[in-house]
């Protein structure tokens, strides 16, 4: 049998277009550049950027642009074996607007479906899924069939099939699983108020082993607000460690056995904060697979995903080891050259407030402790 991957991820795949400046209404842009994209698929590139052996299990469209995304993937160094094609439908497009230090409003081309959502239970390679020594899902990937099936399917495959009781089986022995929350409310039918949301984040949990979301993703999947409750509730629905991201608080880790890191973010001069979410996945995943203990995996995780803030892309941004490692040295991002603004370019929407209309670089803020919206 060949040897297992390290990380095998699912879900979203797309093309990220963001403008080349910063400050600067979508509508007056005239610069943009072209960058692979999606919340897991960047979890794989950044695994990759680590030393993990990666793939992804996703869907494109037959076009030039799912042309594109499979070229990536492998100039990543992510297997793009499970990257299929689906002809009835584009390969998505994602369009964002910089406005630093936190204000990064996206624009999701995913009608009238998204190819990612076509992956088939039967098209699985469900060996190399329970082979992986970690596994990572999304709850976009829920969010409609049959991509939901297999999605679980997935999961249940990574428990030892059908009638498998996970919290009944010892944590050594349960392979790393990552439910990644990722709510994304427009893409579910009725968004919020879909009543089935809660129910399969329940069943997803229940099937996984490491959650991870932001204060607003817990809430939808645990009912909870305060991060400390949300990590309890996590952990009761099944998984041994519950990641809570905090914005500019940083990080909260709970562990099953009794473990808890909080950890700060590192100073960062941001310029986007899309993809920080997507570097800490990877840095995670490289992490546990290290076997460090939980508070220096969550401030290694918290340094890749700061070093994503402060440049513009997300794939091609995901930091090397030895760049993690000098930040986490210095005690914060060493500055990347800022994008140019509009010096006397038109204001911003007023739909946009709080962001800050154009003008000089960011100001030097904490990252979002790898907890930037991922694209």
């Amino acid at each position: 049998m060949p040897q297992p991957y390290d990380l095998i991820t699912m879900g979203r795949i797309g093309v990220d277009i963001y403008p080349l400046r910063t400050g600067v209404p979508l509508a007056q842009v005239d610069t943009f550049g072209k960058f692979l994209g999606g919340s897991p698929s960047n979890v794989a590139v950044a695994g990759a950027r680590l030393g993990l052996r990666t793939a992804v299990v996703t869907r494109t469209g037959r076009d030039p642009f799912g042309g594109y995304l499979r070229s990536q993937l492998r100039e990543f160094g992510v297997d793009d074996r499970w990257v299929g094609e689906v002809a009835a439908y584009p390969t998505p497009v994602t369009f964002c607007e910089l406005y630093p230090p936190d204000h990064f409003p996206l624009y999701f081309y995913r009608l009238p479906k998204a190819p990612d959502l076509e992956i088939h239970r039967d098209e699985l390679d469900l060996d190399a899924v329970r082979a992986a020594r970690i596994f990572w899902v999304t709850g976009t990937g829920l969010s409609a069939e049959p991509s939901r099936t297999a999605t679980l399917a997935a999961l249940d495959a990574r428990t030892g099939g059908p009638g498998t009781a996970p919290a009944s089986v010892a944590a050594e022995r349960r392979p790393t699983t990552v439910f990644d929350l990722d709510w994304r409310p427009m893409f579910w039918q009725d968004g919020e108020a879909n009543p089935d949301v809660r129910l399969l984040y329940r069943e997803a949990l229940a099937l996984a082993t490491v959650a991870v979301g932001n204060l607003e993703e817990c809430a939808v999947a645990t009912g909870e607000h305060e991060p400390y409750a949300a990590a309890r509730a996590l952990l009761d629905a099944g998984v041994d460690l519950a990641v809570v991201k905090q914005g500019p608080k940083g990080v909260l880790a709970v562990h099953r056995d009794g473990t808890v890191a909080e950890v700060p973010p590192l100073p960062v001069r941001v310029v986007n904060g899309l993809g920080a979410g997507d570097a800490f996945g990877g840095a995670l995943c490289h992490g546990l697979l290290a076997g460090w203990e939980t508070g220096r995996v969550m401030r290694y995780a918290n340094a890749a995903g700061a070093i994503v803030a402060s440049r513009l892309a997300c794939s091609s941004a995901m930091p090397f080891p030895a760049e993690v490692e000098h930040a986490l040295a210095r005690g914060e991002v060493p500055a990347a050259p800022a994008l140019p603004a509009l010096p006397d370019g038109p204001a911003p929407d007023p739909a946009h407030d709080p962001a800050p209309g154009p003008g000089p670089a960011p100001a030097r803020v904490p990252a979002a402790g790898g907890s930037g919206a991922d694209a």
